[in-house]
């Protein structure tokens, strides 16, 4: 009898196999960064504004980052579509650096306010580049694993950043909440650079049709996006005109940004960059009520308030390690219903703690269940925009994802200020209406999940892979 030699099946590399070591360490560290920064200058800023006399331009200094964020998304897609993500990445970490050093350094309020837009621009060059990097230089069964990585860099910051950036303000100075960063920006992104050789030129050279046009309708969102956030930041009638005046610009010039059927759900990336949206919109909304209800009806302590948050980034951490090790489902709506599923669930049970015949567990326990829920999203919805994008697309698609996600969120973060400050103070039916609405949209994308997929596949660039 012939003998038969099983076939050895090489096991797949891991994140930190020799070949991906180095950009594994420099991608999460570039990640981590960006959400240290973003974190950090949050507990700075009012310490900035009475050092430097600046408080009239305090919003702007939030919403002019946001803003060119916004923008510097849009270009990023198109730049790494038409000549790949280096060019996004070496700019963007050179506007980063550039803007925290203005910043650092400023005199002014104008000054710094200047260096908070560069910032802002590198930040979104720098977040889309990374996407495409994700795409072109790691295994399709490595996404899952990187994208947790990408995750568990937000969330480590969110838990140690403000904490850290009070302690630099208090023994430092403010300045070097800023000027400490691009001690260690240099080095991630030089641990990147020889993978990023190996990627070589996009098969494209020019820029896609319709580029110019995309980029003037980012204008008219970043700019929309500004004057949402600072409106959202004002009161009364002032307040509400700002809003609805940038709502109404972003319903114009945002579905022009996203994929065709954005609006009305279509199958496959329209409804994957929606869900994103609605998650973010739904976890934002709650998370900015629930230390104030606490506070204010429960009676409990900021610091105990936030200790309530600090357990939901745990959670979310731990969704991301969960999903990225548990065998792929079979059907590619799986991981994001039950991620929303949990979302919602969490979110209502949050809403049952302003009874005060309950337990404050109870919101402890909701939020945890929220937190797991983004882990188990956030990643599987990046996985399925690589998966749903043809290899001259990853660019434009990783930039709607992340769009969708920041304009969803700060509509919501302006809508739920406007709300909390519609009477002499909030109370029980304010924080009961921001929650419900919060839970609310989460279910919109319980709903729709299941329209990630056509049928029983993946819609990919145009075409149809099986076993979605």
């Amino acid at each position: 009898m012939p003998s038969t030699v099983a076939a050895v099946v090489p096991a797949p590399p891991g994140l930190f196999a020799p070949r991906l070591r180095a950009m594994t360490v420099g991608s999460v560290a570039l990640i981590s960064l960006l959400a240290f920064e973003a974190l950090a200058v949050g507990t700075a800023m009012p310490t900035v504004a009475r050092n430097l006399d600046g408080l009239a331009l305090y919003g702007i200094a939030f919403g002019g980052p946001f803003a060119t964020g916004v923008l510097a998304m849009v270009v990023s897609g198109i730049w790494c579509d038409a000549r790949g993500p280096r060019g996004p990445m070496w700019h963007g970490v050179a506007w980063f650096v550039v803007g925290l050093l203005i910043a650092g350094t400023a005199q002014v309020m104008g000054a710094l306010v200047v260096g908070r837009v560069v910032q802002g621009f590198g930040s979104g060059l720098l977040s889309v580049a990374l996407y495409v990097i994700v795409g072109q230089a790691y295994p399709q069964e490595l996404h899952r694993k990187i994208f947790a990585a990408f995750a568990a860099a937000w969330v480590v910051p969110s838990l140690v950043g403000p904490a850290v950036g009070g302690l630099i303000v208090e023994h430092l100075g403010w300045r070097w909440v800023f000027l400490a960063v691009p001690a260690v920006a240099v080095p991630a992104v030089l641990l990147i650079h020889p993978g990023l050789r190996s990627l070589g030129q996009s098969a494209a050279t020019r820029l896609a049709a319709g580029a110019a046009g995309r980029i003037g309708w980012a204008c008219g969102a970043a700019a929309s996006a500004a004057l949402l956030h600072v409106g959202g930041q004002q009161r009364g009638a002032t307040a509400l005109v700002l809003v609805v005046l940038a709502v109404v610009g972003l319903l114009v010039c945002a579905p022009r940004l996203l994929p065709a059927g954005f609006l009305r759900a279509a199958r496959g990336l329209p409804t994957v960059v929606g869900l994103r949206g609605l998650a973010s919109a739904a976890f934002v909304g709650a998370e900015v009520v629930i230390p104030l209800m606490l506070s204010r009806e429960r009676g409990l302590s900021p610091t105990a308030a936030g200790l309530v948050l600090t357990v939901g980034a745990l959670a979310w951490s731990v969704g991301s390690w969960v999903q990225g090790r548990i065998p792929v489902p079979a059907s590619r709506a799986t991981l994001p219903r039950v991620g929303l599923s949990c979302i919602t669930a969490g979110t209502a049970t949050v809403a049952l703690a302003i009874r005060p015949e309950l337990p404050v567990t109870v919101a402890v326990v909701g939020w945890a269940v929220a937190g797991l829920g983004m882990g188990l999203l956030y990643p599987s919805l990046s996985v399925l925009t690589l998966e749903l994008s043809a290899p001259g697309e990853q660019g434009r698609n990783s930039s709607s994802l992340q769009l969708g996600d920041s304009l969803f969120a700060a509509t919501v973060l302006a809508l739920t200020g406007a709300v909390l400050a519609a009477g002499s103070a909030p109370g029980p039916a304010s924080y009961a209406a921001t929650l419900v609405v919060a839970a609310g949209l989460a279910l919109l994308g319980v709903l729709l999940a299941g329209r990630v997929v056509v049928g029983g596949s993946v819609a990919v660039g145009g075409r149809v892979r099986p076993g979605g």
